[in-house]
């Protein structure tokens, strides 16, 4: 049986990676994200399907609804688009960058999700189980300086995904939840900095091998594509340089010989 799976954030990052992987092992996708002209390439690129939408609207989660619901069943929906702005202190923070973090990351996965739950509860009924998973991120769960507002956010979200997974006990239902650390993508700290490319550099200079969005990609894959009856409730993922949110080795890493 082939099984489908509904990618948001499609349209470059940890989001176009999974679009990839999923493909590579026989999944039919339907790649979501709101700029067309990327998802238009990833299209022609995998053979996903792509749909441009902005989650954060109802009208368009309406839209997306529809089209799912008259093109196939939904196995599973992989939920990667987010995002952060700003590296502002909470006395300085600009409001709507919280407001903006809040929408993407909180409210646009709890429309989609109340949107796909009947969807996802025929496919388990008829195939044995159906799948939602969210990429959060290690921000969730340890604080910093100039994190606040993205703290906060993806605490929100992955405490909607805590709910969740209780919410739906007793139901063929798997709700994985995949956290990482220091992933190197072309645009996630450079859209925080407001485009200053100097900035973004500076966070990964010198960072042996951060984590990519392939890495991401594969954990999601392999989350999707276990048995049944195992759940990845929360995997934490992170660069070997990053032994916490806050201890980042800069520079070679190198053996403590004797």
């Amino acid at each position: 049986m082939t099984r489908r799976a509904v990618v948001t954030g499609a349209s470059s990052g940890i989001g176009a990676a999974t679009v990839r992987r999923l493909r590579a092992s026989g999944w039919e996708v339907v790649a979501v994200a709101r700029r067309a002209d990327r998802l238009a390439a990833l299209e022609d690129e995998t053979g996903a399907v792509a749909f441009a939408a902005d989650l954060t609207t109802d009208a368009d989660i309406d839209a997306l609804t529809e089209f799912l619901a008259g093109s196939g069943a939904v196995h599973s929906v992989a939920h990667i688009a987010g995002g952060a702005r700003g590296t502002d202190r909470v006395e300085e923070g600009c409001v709507s960058d919280w407001q903006w973090m809040y929408d993407v990351n909180v409210l646009a996965v709890q429309r989609l999700t109340q949107a796909l739950l009947p969807q996802l509860r025929r496919s388990a009924a008829s195939d044995g189980h159906a799948d939602l998973l969210f990429v959060t991120s290690t921000a969730a769960q340890v604080a910093y300086p100039g994190g606040g507002g993205y703290n906060a956010a993806k605490a929100a979200e992955s405490m909607l995904v805590n709910a969740l997974r209780l919410e739906l006990n007793g139901e063929p239902l798997r709700v994985i939840e995949i956290a990482p650390g220091m992933v190197y993508t072309e645009e996630f700290t450079l859209n925080r900095v407001g485009g200053d490319r100097d900035r973004a550099a500076a966070v990964y200079e010198d960072v042996q091998n951060p984590l990519t969005a392939e890495d991401v990609a594969d954990v999601i894959g392999y989350a999707l594509e276990a048995p049944g009856h195992v759940n990845l409730d929360l995997v934490t993922m992170r660069p070997v340089a990053q032994s916490a949110q806050y201890l980042l080795a800069r520079g070679p890493l190198t053996p403590r010989l004797p």
